[in-house]
């Protein structure tokens, strides 16, 4: 007999550079001609050929129970027309080879940013309220195909997860 998944509800907090920095960083906007330094992102494209492009995606509700990291890259996202969104999260983990259950954080993202992921960030989503929201989205091309590792909790611990 299977046993159902038991939800467990993660509370979101509105994204800072400092409470998101054991993830990755948030960049805000800056003026132009402003020097390169600490607060801009600091990339990791040179294992293949960057891809920046625009997704789609639909409304699919604030519930997973599947989380993703890239080994190879770093990963940006942001949303279009300032829209807000939802992430998921856990730090990178690279001497375990599952996300670690009790550092999972969300957070809410404003449309007037972008999240830069360090490699090997666990990540879910984006989520969000709207009908759809367009993100770009900055990567290598062949991420989702060679470099694309996922958790599945509904397996390995019968639990899934409620952005609220």
């Amino acid at each position: 007999m299977s046993v159902s998944p038991q939800l467990k509800k993660l509370q979101s907090a509105w994204i800072t550079a400092e409470n998101f920095r054991p993830y990755g960083q948030v960049i805000f906007p800056s003026q132009d001609g402003k020097s390169f330094d600490q607060d801009d992102a600091q990339l990791s494209l040179h294992n293949g050929i960057p891809r920046f492009y625009i997704m789609r995606l639909y409304n699919q509700g604030l519930e997973f129970h599947h989380l993703t990291r890239h080994t190879q890259c770093t990963q940006c996202l942001g949303a279009l027309e300032g829209k807000d969104w939802f992430i998921a999260v856990c730090p990178p983990c690279n001497d375990v080879s599952e996300p670690i259950l009790d550092k999972i954080a969300a957070f809410h993202v404003p449309g007037n940013c972008f999240i830069k992921l360090e490699v090997g960030t666990w990540h879910a989503g984006p989520f969000f309220q709207h009908e759809f929201v367009d993100f770009y989205n900055l990567e290598l091309s062949d991420t989702n195909l060679v470099d694309h590792f996922t958790h599945n909790f509904h397996k390995t611990h019968q639990l899934g997860f409620e952005i609220v």
